[in-house]
C-alpha cells in the first residue's frame, strides 16, 4: 500500500436497496450535445448493455464486516481520466457473470469492493462495477462525481476504470466488446467534457500526485505494466472511435 489514504488505494471495494431507474438508464446523447455542444448521437450509438450489480449477483455483503460496517465507505470527484485495463483474472472457464462475481470476491477480500467501475465481457455486456450508492448512475452520485475504485496505485481518485474480461497478450478483443468500449467510453467522455483525443495534467485530489497522460489511456500509461495488452496499441483507434461517436 503506498499512501495512507484509504480512498486512493491499489491497482487490478448495509445491503444495498433495489437500484431506482435513473441506475439502469442508458446514457449518453445528453452528455455529449449539453457538454460539447455536438449533435445528440442515435440511439444506437449512445447507448451500450448495462448489467447493475443486483443483475448480475453481487454478493452485498461482501462489502461489510460481521457487525456491518461499510468496509470501504464510497469518495466522490470530478472525472478528470479515463483508463482501460484487461482483467486477466484467468476465468476463461466461467460464465461471464459468474467471472465478475469471481473478480468482486477477490477484490473485496483486499479492498473491500471491486476495483473497477465498469467491466466488459466479450459479448459486449457491459457490468457495474463498484459500489457507488443508490442516488446516481452507475460508479457516480447524484451529483455526477465518480466513486473512487481501486484500479491504479495512486491514480484512482477521479480516474474511471473500465476493464475487459479476458488476457489480451496474445489475442485482441471481440468486435462486439470493442464497440460497447467504444460506447461506453464515448458516454462518460462526453458526459464529463473529457476531449478524448487530448492529453490532460491529471492531478489526485486526495495526494496530489500528479501526471500527465492521455485523457483516454491504458494502464501502461500510469505504470509498468503489460495491461491492457492488444487493447493498449488499439487505444489510438479507439480514441478515434469515441470522437467520431462524439460527434455524432
Amino acid at each position: 500500500m503506498d499512501l495512507p489514504d484509504r480512498q486512493d488505494l491499489r491497482g487490478t471495494r448495509r445491503p444495498a436497496s433495489p437500484s431506482p431507474l435513473p441506475r439502469r438508464t442508458f446514457l449518453g446523447a445528453l452528455g455529449a450535445a449539453a457538454v460539447l455542444g455536438t449533435t445528440a448521437l442515435p440511439a444506437s450509438a449512445a447507448t451500450y448493455p448495462l448489467l447493475t450489480r443486483a443483475q448480475w449477483g453481487a454478493d452485498e455483503a461482501l462489502r461489510h464486516t460481521a457487525t456491518g460496517t461499510e468496509r470501504w465507505p464510497p469518495a466522490y470527484y470530478p472525472v478528470q481520466t479515463l483508463t482501460v485495463h484487461h482483467t486477466a483474472d484467468g476465468g476463461d472457464s466461467l460464465e461471464a457473470a459468474a467471472r465478475v462475481r469471481a473478480i468482486y470476491r477477490t477484490d473485496a477480500a483486499e479492498y473491500g469492493d471491486l476495483g473497477y467501475h465498469y467491466l466488459i465481457d466479450a459479448a459486449g455486456q457491459v457490468y457495474e462495477g463498484r459500489w457507488s450508492g443508490t442516488d446516481g448512475t452507475p460508479a457516480h452520485d447524484a451529483a455526477g462525481r465518480l466513486v473512487t475504485a481501486a484500479h491504479i496505485r495512486e491514480y484512482n481518485s477521479g480516474n474511471v476504470g473500465i476493464a475487459l474480461l479476458g488476457t489480451f497478450t496474445a489475442q485482441s478483443a471481440t468486435p462486439k466488446a470493442r464497440v460497447s468500449l467504444a460506447r461506453l467510453l464515448a458516454e462518460l467522455a462526453g458526459r464529463h467534457g473529457v476531449d478524448p483525443l487530448a492529453d490532460v495534467v491529471y492531478r489526485n485530489p486526495v495526494s496530489n500526485a500528479v501526471r500527465t497522460v492521455p485523457a483516454i489511456g491504458g494502464h501502461r500509461d500510469w505504470a509498468s505494466t503489460e495491461c491492457p495488452g492488444t487493447l493498449y496499441t488499439d487505444l489510438p483507434y479507439i480514441r478515434r472511435e469515441v470522437a467520431e461517436l462524439l460527434a455524432g
